[in-house]
């Protein structure tokens, strides 16, 4: 009886809130009369988008209530815990932080740069076709620097045979291919893929982007891609969460890029390090779809697993916009699934008064150095920087909505009407074809080119690297503004004294026509053509277009087939760009003996430090040759100088790819000693790949970043924390190395390090801990997880 009354209250509970969504549709500013747009295109397919609500729910009712015994739940842990693979598995209980999840993802998403090795490790998986829809974006391997059309030209040239490897795969395996200047992989899922209440991994740190459309979207490597798609049940430690309440609204001058901006500041970029990012709260309703987008998309600058948002009238209105109204209808029926319950309980809290917060700027060359723009003209005075802007960039995966788009083109307008131009290069990137299209369309395209602004292609572009600047000169000091979502030195252009600011798209704008640091348009004027101030006006645009999305180029849409057998995958003979994997070998079964310290790395070692993008991005395919770029970024704790060991065996120094390289040839195994999170930042694999590669079976570091930590287990490395962090400094380059514990390893249990210094007769011991799980061990004893999942196979 009480189960019947309980089915009847949630009845009526969806369809209260089904019925509020829809009664609202026609008074948010979310939602539009879409009989008014012409020539619409048909409603998208959303057999393999739309979630399977029902299973999933019926999963979570079972955790609920005999795992969890009633307890009341974050949203995020809703949507992990209803796509365990086996929910009767834990009868022991789920402790956030503790417990490792399995769990069966909907859907892998890869862009073209990490695609290469995903897809080279699936190959060894003996499958088919994917076991998940899976599909490939083609939007790191384009250069910036004639402009779109000719860009993407240039590209499908030079990256002809990286291309060819990627459709091929695609047309065996079954996976949807994307062709270059389609547009952004985040920005493509958001419009394409991402549903409400779906468990998505994708090769790139910015995956959670699709948290704005209240999916739980996980950056990975692609081992763990692998994982997926070949139906081998992918883990991860239930991660604890961060409960942030949003109250008021934002300000006129203030955007959703100011929210995370601000958060970054707060958190900095280790403090989501194991936790979600779940937002709740009335401010959530007065946010955008694709704003939300945005602040999840950044909250990989702050480490943490994920982000996530609550079912909005926001996110129904999006997925009507983009030909999805079977997700709509199914997520609103299913409204109660897609938040967090009443009393839950939040490992922290946060609170932010949207109203409250102003535009901030964050940087140089970190992105949790956040500074409110009423105090960043002190703060560049204070640094005796010079009060220039040299470029201003907008659009990436990070803001380049319609919405974002269409707010910097107010500000344009009135630019162009007083006769202002830019003081320095102005780029746009449009996030998609959609995108481009409907800007094109709608006229904006036309008003950024009148002011002096460059449409780039539907592409990642200077956000990674993969920009040919020419308005500086080598090792030139100088500041750009940009609305990307990450900012480490020699990220951009490949010149380490580039100062990279992030802001919002807007506040980009504004400053690059005034071309000075101190600008701040909420106070400051520019001269104007009749030599008059000028101020701007607050900037104000449509958040979704008033004619709909523009179908762009057909040409562009996604190449889709249900797998070939017979299809061969095109791998051409002698490349330097593409190479065939060799199982790495299994642990050897005894204790590590006789391993010298190659590099103590002192501070930042993100995995642009470990595996530089860039001009290596075509080697991405290659192992043996993007090995070359090993660790060229980190910094040597023993000598203050970046790239630079000593070869314990010749007593010469070298570079460091240069020295591993030296001891592999000579059977000396040797390790990393680190300093705290290390691999922060993106997803590459390559970082852990390449170590392995070279000979690295373990490092000790005083934290890792969540998904190089994983990373570096799925390649078969130990990634071994020091119990206590002072033990760092005992270490140095070419120390003698001995462990005791890896035989018999096993979950909890300390790992001893002992120590011979290097050159001397002095010895000590360290006791580090480690992470590992119980299935986790068996992918060290194997080799590598994709050596467990080949023996399975």
């Amino acid at each position: 009886m009480f189960n019947r009354i309980l089915f009847l209250s949630k009845r009526c509970e969806l369809a209260h809130v089904r019925s509020t969504l829809l009664s609202k549709r026609s008074t948010s500013p979310h939602f539009r009369n879409m009989a008014s747009v012409v020539n619409r295109p048909p409603e998208k397919n959303c057999t393999d988008i739309t979630p399977p609500y029902t299973k999933l729910t019926r999963n979570l009712d079972f955790v609920q209530q005999n795992v969890l015994k009633g307890r009341p739940l974050s949203l995020a842990e809703k949507i992990l815990y209803a796509h365990l693979y086996n929910p009767h598995e834990y009868d022991g209980g789920i402790v956030r932080g503790e417990t490792y999840l399995k769990l069966k993802p909907d859907r892998v998403a890869m862009q073209d740069a990490s695609a290469q090795m995903a897809i080279l490790q699936f190959m060894l998986a003996g499958m088919p076709t994917t076991a998940v829809p899976s599909s490939i974006h083609c939007d790191h391997l384009i250069e910036a620097f004639q402009g779109a059309n000719k860009d993407v030209k240039a590209a499908e040239i030079s990256n002809k045979e990286i291309f060819d490897f990627l459709r091929s795969a695609a047309e065996k395996y079954g996976i949807a291919f994307w062709k270059p200047g389609s547009g952004i992989i985040h920005q493509i899922v958001l419009e394409n893929y991402a549903a409400p209440g779906g468990l998505m991994l994708g090769t790139d740190s910015h995956t959670p982007n699709a948290g704005g459309l209240g999916m739980i979207a996980i950056g990975v490597g692609g081992a763990d891609a692998v994982d997926a798609m070949a139906n081998i049940p992918w883990e991860i430690k239930a991660p604890k969460i961060i409960g942030i309440k949003l109250n008021g609204s934002l300000s006129k001058w203030t955007s959703p890029k100011d929210v995370i901006l601000n958060l970054a500041g707060k958190l900095t970029v280790r403090g989501g390090t194991g936790h979600v990012l779940e937002y709740f709260g009335p401010g959530v309703d007065t946010l955008s779809c694709t704003g939300m987008a945005t602040i999840s998309n950044m909250g990989a600058e702050v480490g943490a697993t994920t982000t996530v948002f609550p079912f909005s009238n926001s996110m129904y209105s999006y997925l009507i916009e983009t030909r999805r109204r079977t997700v709509a209808e199914e997520a609103s029926k299913n409204a109660s699934y897609l938040k967090a319950d009443d009393n839950v309980h939040y490992d922290q809290y946060i609170e932010l008064n949207l109203s409250e917060i102003e535009p901030h700027i964050n940087g140089p060359f970190t992105p949790d150095l956040s500074t409110p723009i009423s105090k960043f003209a002190e703060f560049v005075a204070k640094n005796g920087w010079k009060d220039e802007v040299k470029a201003g960039l907008i659009g990436s995966c990070t803001n380049s909505s319609y919405h974002d788009m269409s707010r910097v083109v107010s500000l344009a307008n009135q630019a162009l009407d007083k006769g202002i131009q830019p003081k320095g290069e102005f780029f746009i990137t449009p996030g998609s074809e959609q995108i481009r299209a409907t800007m094109e369309r709608d006229g904006q395209t036309e008003i950024l080119e009148q002011v002096g602004g460059k449409i780039l292609a539907n592409a990642c572009g200077p956000c990674i690297g993969q920009w040919k600047r020419t308005d500086i000169k080598e090792n030139e000091e100088n500041a750009i503004l940009t609305s990307f979502n990450r900012n480490f030195r020699n990220r951009n252009d490949n010149n380490p004294k580039t100062m990279n600011f992030l802001a919002s798209p807007e506040i980009v704008t504004t400053m690059i026509f005034a071309g000075k640091l101190s600008f701040n348009p909420m106070t400051d004027t520019l001269i104007d053509k009749d030599g008059k101030p000028f101020k701007f006006q607050s900037p104000h645009g449509d958040e979704l277009p008033r004619q709909g999305f523009a179908a762009g180029n057909k040409d562009l849409e996604p190449i889709i087939t249900v797998g070939n057998l017979s299809a061969e995958i095109t791998i051409p003979e002698n490349s330097s760009r593409l190479q065939k994997l060799e199982p790495f070998s299994p642990w050897h079964g005894d204790e590590f003996k006789g391993l010298k310290v190659l590099v103590k790395v002192k501070g930042k070692c993100t995995t642009d430090h470990i595996s530089a993008a860039g001009p290596w991005l075509k080697y991405k395919g290659h192992l043996e040759n993007i090995s070359n770029n090993t660790l060229i970024g980190a910094l040597n704790a023993d000598n203050e100088k970046i790239n630079v060991v000593r070869n314990a065996l010749t007593g010469k120094d070298g570079n460091i790819p240069e020295v591993a390289r030296y001891y592999k040839e000579n059977n000396v195994s040797w390790i990393v000693v680190a300093d705290h999170n290390y691999g922060e930042g993106s997803a590459r694999e390559h970082a852990a790949l390449q170590v392995r590669y070279l000979g690295c079976p373990l490092i000790i570091s005083k934290s890792f970043a969540r998904i190089h930590e994983t990373n570096l287990k799925k390649q078969g490395v130990l990634p071994l924390v020091f119990k206590n962090e002072k033990d760092y400094e005992l270490f140095s380059g070419g120390d003698i190395i001995e462990t005791v514990g890896v035989v018999g390893l096993e979950p909890g249990k300390d790992v001893i390090i002992k120590v011979k210094k290097h050159g001397t007769d002095e010895e000590f011991e360290v006791v580090t801990k480690h992470t590992m799980s119980k299935d986790q061990i068996e992918w060290f004893k194997m080799g590598s997880a994709l050596n467990l999942i080949a023996n399975q196979q």
